[in-house]
């Protein structure tokens, strides 16, 4: 057993009180001891939770980050429970509340629920079976450290002596808060490692789960949005009157939702500010209203918006003009040919690239992406004057509730955010301005509102995978070692690059180079983001210099990782070579990498992100011009796997998403207009397109857990560009990769 200290003291924990009925109920912060990435950040983060023992020895444990497919709903109830050391069978899981004290991370994002919260969630369930066995040996006149239990059964060898959890819960609610506890050795576990099935899975299969969607109540109005049909413009002016002539419409309106003065917290990320907003007795009413008002819009000029982050306040320039794809793309190759930001340089590039006796140089484009969560955006809301009650899909409840409380005049313990399940985020639920204009509708109107996008508000109204750029270029000795690596990347708005990932730290003469372009296009967070771009073209770009070292790509890479174990260029690469490498000689085991497949192709993969490490085989044929998946094997470094089934599912999940949208998926624009607005012309993989078959494996590790829910994104679709040239006898260097196959096949755009 490992000992730690509990570090519950009396600001954080809150209750601790018998019930009614003689159970035990524990009400408190989880504080994590786990450090954010940045480690100059101060790492006290509080997590609010519950466990309540009933006297018939039911423990439930609430679950305190959103849930959004990636099963933390179980998972981090599982942590807990495994110290506990309670039956599994005896556990019920609920949804914990808000709480927004200090340091909080209650948010479903950066894969980082589990990585951050693990010794957190250890402590709190050893803390509350330390004073379950304290009581028992106050009970019986007994040592506590003859005390065992097990699977929710506390027992006295000596005497014979046993009670059950529910028991002894009354007397435990009066024991002292442990100042340090044991916790189990990994050996021991039986509950993590072991997989549990999804606690959600029975009512989701019925039909009984509640999601955002599925809120409503008796006095509730409908409301939805009109937008401004194109980036860079506003609204001048409206005629409701048709509309408002219709059956079930109540009231046409306008709310700005950021006035100028308010300052935007990190995810209040919206390029329309002003609205046009419709209230009925139903859906189906309220859309059909939209169609009706007359609107007049016109161009906004350059201005600036208030932001706050981590990072501090500035003021961010909103630039005029409706951009159109092809103009940006014609930027983003312009200003990809200009001097970028050095972020990185180590040894001189250039003098080893031009001395080099082989060299070879690549560039990489990728398009805005939606995130089109099965589930559109929708919030329910009921706003008085003393009180906020927000329901709905949202995956930072304690960011929007600061910037809920800042817009309509309230104190933090006004609102109140009640998390459902997520049907689907990605990332874009991040972002919650959609639970903010609920609010500011329900406080105008005076009357609870049920907010629902379309699909086309959803896929017009942003944000954004921003669209990117990458160049690469590489030199080779005489003796095939790669001697010489620079990238330079960027994007609108942003730059994907990490200037300290590989293989910065496997070459001597390294250099990474950024830049940006501005734009009024909305962009956010998408599954894995910059990753989900530059993990999929450095490890394409790779296997052309394996090839033309005439060398096996993963050799290759390995090959790279022994010089970054053995030694290593720099003192920033941010990732464990021997993990890398480890992914790989498993994934090359695992896939019998050494022995073709007979009317298949093969293309590899590995990339790091999110502290994980996964790797890739991709198996494909080509039937009439279209690639045909026959199996991705996978191999992942995750750590300790919680929930084997849970984290399979993930990895599954993520590599077909990859795959998917690397083959079909794009938004572009024109005049500032988005020019896909649904699923008919904004295509995702279909189940036929679907892999047949995907393989997991996972690397056994007693390293605390890490990032999960996006690490399988990026090396699925370099895998797959690999395995395409093998097929094809040709790169693709633009996605989606589809759209260039339509051209050399035109009969696929009809299949």
């Amino acid at each position: 057993m490992a000992k730690i200290e509990t570090h519950f003291n009396r600001r954080s924990f809150l209750k601790l009180v018998a019930l009614g009925s003689g159970g035990l109920m524990l009400q408190f912060n989880w504080l994590s001891a786990i450090a954010r990435e940045n480690p100059n950040i101060d790492a006290a983060f509080k997590l609010n939770g519950f466990i309540e023992i009933s006297t018939d020895g039911t423990v439930t444990i609430a679950s305190p980050n959103p849930e959004i497919g990636q099963n933390v709903k179980t998972s981090m109830p599982m942590i807990v429970a495994e110290e506990l050391d309670v039956n599994w069978k005896n556990v019920k899981v609920v949804q914990a509340p808000l709480n927004t004290d200090i340091f909080t991370r209650q948010l479903a994002g950066g894969s980082q629920s589990i990585r951050e919260s693990w010794d957190a969630l250890r402590m709190a369930g050893a803390a509350v079976r330390q004073m379950l066995v304290e009581a028992a040996a106050k009970s019986w006149g007994v040592s506590a450290s003859e005390i065992d239990v097990k699977l929710g059964i506390i027992s006295h060898a000596k005497s014979g002596r046993k009670a059950g959890f529910g028991e002894m819960a009354s007397a435990a609610s009066k024991i002292p808060i442990p100042k340090e506890v044991n916790t189990k050795n990994t050996k021991d576990f039986t509950i993590i490692k072991h997989s549990q099935f999804n606690v959600d899975g029975p009512d989701i299969i019925r039909g009984k789960a509640q999601f955002g969607i599925d809120v409503y109540s008796d006095n509730m109005v409908f409301a939805a949005i009109v937008h401004p049909p194109a980036f860079g413009m506003k609204l001048k002016s409206y005629d409701a009157k048709d509309a408002l002539a219709m059956t079930g419409i109540t009231d046409v309106f306008t709310i700005k939702v950021y006035p100028e003065d308010f300052k935007r917290g990190q995810f209040d990320t919206s390029a329309f500010p002003e609205l046009i907003v419709v209230t009925g007795d139903s859906t189906w009413h309220i859309l059909k209203a939209k169609k009706k008002i007359k609107t007049e819009w016109i161009p906004f000029e350059t201005h600036t918006i208030k932001m706050e982050s981590d990072k501090g306040s500035k003021n961010q320039e909103v630039p005029a003009g409706m951009a159109t794809t092809k103009d940006q793309y014609d930027q983003m190759i312009k200003k990809s040919k200009e001097k970028g930001k050095v972020e990185r340089e180590d040894g001189n590039f250039e003098k080893a690239y031009q001395s080099a006796a082989k060299k070879i140089e690549r560039s990489y484009t990728a398009p805005y992406l939606a995130h089109s969560p099965l589930e559109p955006l929708n919030f329910y809301a009921d706003v008085t004057e003393n009180k906020a009650v927000l329901i709905g899909p949202i995956q930072t409840p304690e960011f929007m509730e600061k910037s809920v409380a800042q817009r309509l005049g309230l104190s933090l313990d006004q609102i109140d955010i009640q998390m459902t399940r997520i049907g689907g985020g990605f990332g874009r639920k991040l972002f919650g301005h959609y639970l903010l204009e609920a609010a500011i509708i329900s406080q105008k109107i005076k009357k609870p509102v049920k907010l629902i996008y379309s699909r086309e508000d959803d896929m017009t109204f942003g944000a954004y995978r921003p669209t990117y750029h990458a160049t690469f270029r590489a030199g080779l000795d005489r003796n095939n070692n790669l001697v010489a690596f620079h990238v330079k990347a960027g994007g609108i708005p942003e730059s994907p690059l990490f200037a300290n990932r590989f293989p910065a730290g496997a070459v001597d003469n390294y250099l990474a180079e950024s830049w940006t372009i501005e734009s009024n296009i909305t962009t956010a967070a998408f599954r894995a983001p910059r990753s989900n771009y530059m993990g999929a073209v450095e490890q394409a770009f790779l296997d052309e210099v394996a090839e033309l070292a005439g060398k096996d790509p993963i050799d290759f890479r390995i090959e790279l990782f022994e010089k970054a174990i053995k030694n290593p260029v720099g003192k920033k690469n941010d990732y464990d070579a021997k993990r890398y490498a480890g992914v790989l000689k498993l994934i090359r085991e695992k896939s019998g990498w050494g022995s073709p497949k007979t009317g298949l192709s093969r293309g590899v993969a590995a990339y790091y992100c999110h502290n994980s490490y996964v790797a890739n085989v991709v198996d494909l044929k080509m039937e009439n011009g279209k690639p045909i998946i026959e199996k991705v094997y996978c191999a992942v470094d995750c750590g300790i796997v919680v929930n084997p089934i849970a984290a399979s599912n993930m990895v599954e999940g993520g590599s077909v998403d990859g795959i998917g949208h690397a083959l079909y998926s794009q938004l572009t624009l024109k005049n500032g207009v988005p020019q896909q607005n649904n699923y008919h012309d904004y295509q995702l993989m279909r189940n036929y397109d679907a892999p047949r078959d995907v393989e997991v494996h996972f690397v056994e590790s007693e390293t605390h857990p890490t990032g999960l829910g996006e690490p399988p994104f990026a090396p699925a679709i370099g895998a797959l560009s690999n395995a395409l040239y093998k097929a094809n006898g040709k790169r693709y260097y633009h996605q989606p990769f589809m759209i260039n196959m339509e051209k050399e096949y035109p009969a696929l755009k009809n299949s």
